[in-house]
């Protein structure tokens, strides 16, 4: 089983990305299991989203404590939290930024993988200058580095689970796996 878990803000699109991301790799065949977490609902506060991904039904509907990969929406969150909690050595920590992953301190025992999802979120006019949507450019960035899927599935779950500009959607999602 591959347990991952996602940080952002709510406003960012975090749980639809886990969401995507799902319905993504259920189209190639395997069990998912995708849910959030949110403490206090507002725009701007921390919100988690879980996955699971199996070759067999799932039936643990617990919080992940102890994931293979974490995905950071928010690169402020590094500062402000312990993203790397739990986290099995060895796993991935894809980050929304514009940095070079040796530029972000992650102790060596994790890899690290950067894609600016804000950038490709702008360029593609999803969201706003302030508070673009960068959820499915993630999406895009975490099927290739994990190796999840193809493109196609994500391409396929992006127009299907986000109907509001479903091709710009779709064109970031493309861009972002293209550039991971």
């Amino acid at each position: 089983m591959i347990e991952i878990r996602f940080h952002g803000r709510g406003g960012q699109g975090t749980v639809v990305a886990s969401k995507i991301l799902a319905d993504a790799i259920a189209k190639e065949g395997k069990y998912v299991q995708a849910y959030p977490e949110f403490g206090v609902e507002r725009r701007g506060a921390p919100v988690f989203a879980f996955l699971r991904i199996d070759d067999k039904p799932i039936y643990d509907k617990s919080r992940i404590y102890a994931p293979d990969h974490v995905i950071v929406v928010d690169p402020t969150l590094i500062e402000a939290i312990d993203v790397t909690e739990g986290l099995k050595e060895g796993g991935w920590i894809i980050v929304n930024s514009d940095k070079n992953p040796e530029q972000l301190k992650f102790p060596q025992k994790f890899n690290v993988a950067t894609i600016n999802a804000t950038h490709i979120a702008v360029k593609h006019k999803l969201g706003t200058m302030a508070a673009p949507i960068v959820n499915t450019a993630i999406v895009g960035a975490v099927v290739k580095v994990l190796k999840l899927g193809n493109i196609e599935s994500v391409l396929e779950a992006v127009k299907e689970g986000v109907p509001a500009k479903s091709e710009e959607n779709a064109a970031a999602a493309k861009e972002a796996y293209e550039k991971a």
